[in-house]
């Protein structure tokens, strides 16, 4: 049978509403409840991914490009904890079902998230390294909310992950996060609210 263009669309975007559903592995390992989904992570990503390609001085397309669709193969292998990762050539795994996701959509978008794709796994550009950073700057923003939450075990992931940051300007807010509650926004509004 064949699928009209409009079709194939439509069960693309589908296929990445299913990323609504797939949790956070990482972190249910640490015994964390009601964990943030992939969609949840990603959205964030964009935002940070943007923040920083402005401070980095960086056009923003690219970058949002590749916080969004950077965890799009999870709605078909889910989200592979470390653990997994030791004894799943996942590399491989993720590479295989983005490119089948993206085989059936038209030749322009096709193309445009395998350069993407390729792009951000080399990591040789200023985007791919901003995007990487977002990615790595979300998941140590997420952990210090679970830590300020009461999930301390969240904090163990905050040693090692900052080492891998880049540019200069997610090194900056990392310390920033480091050093402030993440709430202290919404409790600042609190105290004004009549």
């Amino acid at each position: 049978m064949k699928y009209s263009k409009e079709s194939r669309l439509l069960a693309f975007i589908s296929e990445a509403g299913m990323l609504k559903r797939v949790r956070r592995s990482g972190w249910w390992v640490l015994g964390i409840k009601d964990v943030e989904s992939v969609a949840d992570h990603c959205f964030r990503c964009g935002v940070i991914g943007y923040v920083l390609a402005r401070m980095e001085r960086v056009p923003p397309y690219k970058v949002l490009l590749m916080t969004l669709f950077n965890d799009i193969h999870e709605a078909r292998i889910n989200d592979l904890h470390k653990m997994a990762q030791r004894y799943i050539e996942f590399q491989s795994a993720e590479d295989k079902a983005f490119r089948e996701q993206i085989q059936d959509m038209p030749p322009v978008l096709e193309n445009e998230l395998t350069a993407m794709r390729k792009e951000y796994v080399r990591q040789k550009s200023k985007e791919a390294i901003v995007a990487r950073d977002a990615d790595i700057l979300e998941c140590l923003i997420q952990a210090r909310e679970y830590y300020e939450n009461g999930y301390k075990e969240a904090l163990k992931f905050t040693k090692k992950a900052p080492r891998y940051l880049k540019t200069k300007s997610a090194k900056r807010l990392w310390l920033q996060v480091r050093n402030v509650r993440l709430n202290e926004w919404w409790q600042r509004l609190s105290d004004f609210a009549r």
